[in-house]
């Protein structure tokens, strides 16, 4: 036991010594091994705790979770059945919308084609008018081109200005007051004689009027050829009138002066604006110029002057009814005088009525206040007697 187990550097290690340190050494090993046990439960321990309280807060946490999702669940249900009766009403909203704003496009859709069918039957209307206007011009267009045919012609020229004169003539004045192509005691032949009352001579109208020149004019579009219209325009008139004042004022027969009948306004303006010598030289000769309009002025003036002689005609007529009128209105005032001596009469008869009446009324009177006495006699009042009327 004592014996030496081996050498440590210079001390030699005894064998109990060196048994001695391998026991301490398992002791000390045991006790390190007992103590990591312990730790090792101990760590086990707490890792089992912790684990437990880990797992209750994640079965805490999962349990808020599910309560959570159940919530969620809830309220997306509720959401969901909210969603779907939003769309449901919506869905009826919507059909009924639809519903209205089919029954308005259809009754739109109605209206517009009644409309559309009425317009079109207007427009069909218009359009019948417009083609009726369109032959109608049509047909007043050949009858401009045959109006310019006649009046290119001369005889024709005068036939138009014969029919316009005559046409005035006859719608102004009675028929006795006037007459057409009346052979003159020279031989002339004018186209109108109109006979004022109060004198055998008549005025004579013409209305065969110089038109070439004036289209030579109108037609011109040079000053050589606008003066060569002109000139030949005074040469034209001056001869007409000329003609005219030679050929139809003849004393006793017909009037100082004679009428020449334009029958266009715009030639009557042209003449007076333009060709004022002219005009001049026609009062000089005693030849009046006149258009349509101023034809029919004078046309009415001569109406008048008719009408004032017919009047004067018939003074004495009238003068006779205004005798009888008078005498008739003197026979009127007898009749009236006579009945104001009636109404006099009946006046008197009135009063004496009156008279009457009143004396009745007094009698009357006297009767009501009579009073009877206890004897039987008969005993009036006191009363004053009434006074006479006078008739009584």
């Amino acid at each position: 036991m004592d014996s030496v187990l081996f050498m440590a550097g210079e001390r030699p290690v005894m064998l109990g010594e060196a048994l001695a340190a391998a026991a301490l050494a398992g002791l000390v090993l045991l006790l390190a091994r007992v103590v990591i046990a312990m730790r090792q439960g101990r760590e086990r321990r707490e890792a089992a705790a912790f684990q437990r309280q880990r797992s209750a807060e994640l079965e805490l946490q999962i349990s808020r979770m599910v309560q959570a999702q159940n919530e969620q669940s809830g309220r997306l249900q509720a959401m969901s059945e909210a969603a779907m009766s939003r769309e449901a009403e919506m869905s009826r909203s919507l059909n009924e919308r639809l519903d209205a704003v089919t029954m308005r496009l259809g009754q739109s859709m109605t209206d517009s084609t009644k409309q559309t069918t009425e317009s079109l039957g207007q427009l069909q209307a218009r359009l019948a008018v417009i083609d009726a206007a369109q032959k109608n011009i049509t047909e007043l267009s050949g009858q401009v081109v045959s109006l310019q045919d006649i009046l290119s012609d001369k005889q024709s020229r005068g036939a138009f200005g014969q029919g316009r004169m005559e046409t005035i003539i006859r719608d102004g004045l009675p028929s006795d007051a006037y007459e057409f192509q009346v052979t003159l005691s020279n031989g002339k032949r004018p186209d109108c004689l109109i006979r004022l009352p109060n004198t055998e001579r008549a005025i004579v109208i013409d209305a065969k009027f110089p038109l070439e020149a004036f289209s030579a004019l109108e037609q011109s579009h040079e000053d050589a050829g606008i003066r060569e219209a002109r000139a030949r325009i005074r040469t034209d008139m001056l001869k007409h009138i000329n003609d005219i004042s030679s050929k139809y004022l003849l004393a006793g027969e017909t009037q100082d002066m004679a009428i020449m009948f334009v029958p266009s306004e715009s030639i009557y303006a042209t003449l007076y604006e333009a060709f004022e010598d002219l005009i001049q030289k026609s009062y000089r000769a005693r030849v009046i110029i006149v258009s349509p309009n101023m034809l029919m002025l004078a046309v009415h003036t001569m109406q008048a002057v008719l009408k004032d002689a017919k009047m004067r005609e018939q003074a004495h007529l009238i003068q006779g009814e205004v005798v009888r009128l008078m005498d008739d209105v003197h026979r009127l005032r007898d009749r009236v005088l006579a009945l104001q001596r009636h109404f006099s009469q009946a006046n008197g008869d009135i009063d004496k009525i009156l008279i009457s009446a009143d004396k009745i009324t007094n009698r009357g009177r006297k009767i009501e206040n009579v009073d009877l006495a206890e004897d039987g006699e008969e005993v009036l009042d006191a009363a004053p007697a009434p006074q006479r009327l006078a008739g009584e």
